[in-house]
């Protein structure tokens, strides 16, 4: 193992990875099989109606069970052993570049992978009653492992490039399914707004990996690693400003944030998918993935801070006053995202810890996310919260089960989001008060956004609509919602005698020891009052009071923003789809008024100088020689004109 060490900063390692072998052979496999789930379902069409979903299911799981098997292969080895690459074939060959479609496991992808097939597959389980009406399903399901498929690919390509195909990839699968339902208009803009927004990100890390390429020669992790000591600060800092700007688009942080509510308009699988184990990770991946530069970059690492510290509040902010229970949870996914990337920026004190909190997160949203999709098939697909009320009675599983994913998200002592968030928030108040503080405002926001849709769905008088009759969810769909409140319970456990700290320790460095300030028992017990004041509040608000069915007209601007998501479309419209429409319109009049005059009028010129032409063309060889004497006679008087 090498350490590359920038001043002042803790020593970065390198793993040298060693050939795939034994279990990590079949690595290829892991991507392989839901690939091959989405091309039967996409080329064999009908014919795979009857089946297909079932296949599309048993893919993944087959995934997860490669994957546990290669966690266990990891853990058995020694510490300087745990990574291992796989040569798939060259993919680019030019002058001195060569990159293979490599894929690469280690300590952190590892981890990337049972989250995404554990929680991918629970999904396609689930899917399989939550779909099973819709006409398109086996569709559905084909995009559903194409999506999975991509993701893979992200997080285990050794290299830039690699990771870039499947960032593609899992933007092309988003945009398929955010808007699967295309017959209706507001999933088709969706679609094609979470897909602009987002190659917005996708040019910033298209413009790093050229930076990269330019300065170090080759996309692979462990080279760039290598080779980063010796680029100047200007370049890391550009390199890390530039993966930032990427990560921001793919996990929603500000200001690229605005796609993420809309992408509610998908179907609740989706959601769930690209809310807890995809979509939403990829920036945090990105980030801790390129370590070794933010570690050098400690400029970008302050802007990693300065933009999560606000996406935190940003998407509590919103969560507190959505009445549609799919966005209020997008907005605390926003806000929880945030945290991961806090985590991210604060360096090798916050990586281990924004991946713990990444994978609980995975757990207890996912869970909640598909505990909203229930509610919402026994609502008839009514999404208002202020239609709810007493469910908990009607949908006993899904509200046990919703419960467990609320009790982690708030924090509530020995859930796994107690584990996570708290160590992020420790942390922050240690290395950066400010974004300490912020964070620790969040939890309060968090208490009291998530209590509100907890009472407004489950506990107080029902408030359904005429016609409406709860009623629990099918097996199919409750059992993965009972596994994923186990796993919000219990996720906690990856942190008992700081495994996850260790297991991490060779991919994104050790923290050095340091002291705090006061003992750690009193950060968890100022967030558990902070979080406390914040249930408090929607208790007094929406538990002792009664709700009314339908939102009040007449609220505080505050909560007006709220609702309008904090103006962010507002906003964009203003600082760029305007100016960019006005851009168009002159580009469009330049088009119409000087080019195509240009090439038509002189298309015209050339055909008139081609009519005269023509007409010199008789067919006559006295003609001919007519012209020809008449060319030498102009020629000699020239000549002598010249001569004389």
């Amino acid at each position: 193992m090498h350490y590359f060490t920038a001043d002042g900063h803790a020593a970065v390692p390198v793993l040298d990875p060693s050939a795939a072998d034994g279990v990590t052979a079949l690595l290829w496999l892991v991507v392989a099989l839901p690939l091959l789930g989405a091309v039967v379902l996409l080329l064999g069409g009908r014919r795979t109606d009857a089946w297909g979903h079932w296949l599309a299911t048993a893919l993944p799981i087959g995934s997860f069970v490669l994957s546990a098997l290669m966690l266990v292969d990891l853990m058995g080895r020694d510490e300087a052993e745990r990574s291992v690459t796989q040569h798939l074939w060259t993919w680019l060959s030019v002058g001195d570049l060569d990159v293979g479609l490599d894929l690469l496991l280690d300590p952190l992808s590892v981890l990337f992978l049972l989250l995404i097939t554990g929680v991918g597959s629970l999904i396609h389980v689930y899917s399989i009653g939550y779909m099973s009406h819709d006409p398109r399903r086996r569709r559905f399901f084909a995009y559903l492992n194409l999506f999975v498929a991509a993701m893979l690919t992200l997080v285990l390509s050794e290299n830039y490039l690699g990771l870039f195909l499947g960032w593609e990839g899992v933007g092309l699968a988003s945009y398929l399914l955010i808007g699967f339902w295309q017959h209706k208009p507001s999933a088709a803009a969706a679609a094609k707004k979470a897909f602009v927004i987002n190659r917005v990100g996708d040019t910033g890390l298209a413009l790093a990996l050229g930076l990269m390429f330019v300065t170090f020669g080759t996309f692979s992790f462990t080279e760039v690693s290598a080779l980063a000591s010796g680029a100047s600060s200007t370049v890391l800092t550009a390199l890390g400003l530039l993966l930032l700007l990427g990560a921001a688009g793919k996990s929603a942080q500000v200001p690229l944030q605005a796609w993420l509510l809309d992408a509610m308009e998908g179907p609740t699988p989706v959601s769930a998918l690209i809310h807890a184990a995809t979509m939403v990770t990829a920036g945090v991946y990105l980030v801790v993935r390129s370590n070794f530069i933010f570690e050098r970059a400690p400029h970008a690492q302050t802007v990693v801070v300065v933009v999560a510290t606000v996406t935190v509040l940003w998407g509590a902010v919103i969560g507190c006053a959505k009445d549609d229970i799919k966005k209020a949870l997008a907005g605390s996914t926003m806000s929880q995202i945030g945290y991961m990337m806090l985590a991210a920026g604060l360096g090798v004190y916050g990586y281990a810890f924004a991946i713990f909190h990444l994978i609980t997160h995975g757990f207890f949203k996912a869970n909640m996310f598909l505990g909203a999709g229930s509610v919402m098939h026994g609502m008839d697909d009514d999404v208002n919260m202020r239609h709810y009320g007493a469910l908990r009675k009607a949908m006993p599983v899904t509200f046990l089960t919703f419960a467990m994913g609320y009790l982690a998200i708030i924090g509530f002592p020995l859930f796994s989001g107690f584990w996570s968030k708290d160590k992020i928030i420790e942390t922050a108040l240690v290395e950066n008060p400010v974004a300490g503080v912020c964070a620790l405002v969040g939890a309060g926001v968090t208490g009291f956004y998530m209590t509100r849709l907890m009472l407004m769905t489950f506990l107080g008088k029902q408030r359904w609509r005429d016609g409406v009759h709860p009623h629990e969810s099918p097996s199919v769909m409750t059992g993965p919602l009972v596994v994923l409140a186990a796993l919000s319970v219990l996720g906690g456990v990856l942190y008992l005698g700081g495994w996850i700290v260790d297991w991490l320790a060779p991919v994104v460095g050790e923290a050095p020891e340091h002291e705090l300030p006061v003992p750690a028992i009193v950060y968890t017990l100022v967030t558990l009052v902070v979080v406390a004041v914040g249930v408090a509040v929607a208790w007094a608000m929406f538990g002792r009071r009664e709700v009314p069915d339908t939102a009040p007209e007449k609220v505080s601007p505050f909560t007006t923003a709220a609702r309008h998501d904090l103006y962010g479309d507002a906003i964009n419209d203003s600082l760029v789809v305007g100016p960019g429409r006005g851009v168009t319109r002159g580009l469009v009049a330049l088009d119409e008024k000087v080019v195509d005059p240009t090439f038509t009028d002189g298309a015209s010129v050339m055909g008139g100088v081609g009519q005269v032409i023509k007409r010199l063309q008789t067919g006559y060889v006295r003609s001919y020689a007519l012209s020809v004497l008449a060319g030498a006679v102009l020629l000699l008087a020239a000549l002598l004109v010249v001569n004389l």
